[in-house]
């Protein structure tokens, strides 16, 4: 089911809607094959931690900037327009994200439209120089619930044999979560969120009046945002 039934409507026929398409799968599948993860480790993240996201921003690629744009238009209408200016909802300083609320237990505000960066920290596995998968436990997960395993699990990397005998599973493969969607942007580029998100919004905004076009000349009935 998607998180942005209005915008794929709205958007029909244009590279924008494909755009969404591929990068809601690649995110769909990322869901999937965690959930499994889990269910088989029930190594999760600890309730309410959000440590993550202090002292971090991620760097958005076109088309992660262009789905969480999608999001908050779906979602949060009235936080997107205001982006659009530059108007965050949270002021958390340079070095931390705009959307973290700290006060809530959840704390990304736009949760659902996060990037792959923040689904797949502490939650997949990595290649190492030879070609083996690797995983290593997430740098801010409690000591005292790591060193409950027998053994008691470290902060380094793990070998895939090693990360079975420990807990009993290795996460996804995070190049193979990420290779098809990436494959498809249309720039390797990355930005930062609070640069690229704004100009992100304004342009699925724009693209929505002129796909709504029925006037005879070409010019959009009504622009959607100033």
């Amino acid at each position: 089911m998607t998180q942005i039934p209005t915008i794929l409507q709205q958007l029909q026929g244009t590279s924008a809607y494909s755009t969404l398409v591929n990068i809601e799968n690649a995110y769909r599948r990322i869901g999937e094959e965690q959930n499994i993860w889990y269910e088989k480790t029930h190594f999760l993240c600890p309730n309410g931690c959000g440590s993550c996201c202090m002292g971090f921003e991620p760097d958005l690629f076109e088309g992660e900037a262009m789905y969480m744009a999608a999001w908050l238009l779906e979602n949060r209408y009235e936080t997107a327009v205001k982006i659009t200016h530059s108007e965050f909802p949270f002021n958390n300083g340079k070095k931390t994200c705009p959307l973290f609320d700290e006060d809530s237990a959840f704390h990304c505000s736009a949760y659902h439209g996060r990037p792959f960066v923040c689904r797949l920290f502490g939650a997949s596995s990595f290649r190492g120089k030879n070609g083996g998968k690797l995983w290593r436990p997430c740098k801010f997960y409690p000591e005292e619930k790591l060193s409950a395993y027998k053994p008691p699990l470290e902060k380094r990397s793990y070998s895939e044999s090693e990360t079975i005998n420990a807990i009993g599973a290795i996460p996804p493969l995070m190049c193979d979560l990420t290779e098809n969607a990436f494959s498809a942007d249309s720039t390797a580029q990355t930005t930062l969120l609070r640069r690229i998100l704004p100009d992100m919004i304004n342009k699925l905004l724009w693209l929505i009046s002129m796909n709504d076009n029925d006037t005879p000349n070409g010019t959009p009935s009504s622009p959607i945002a100033a």
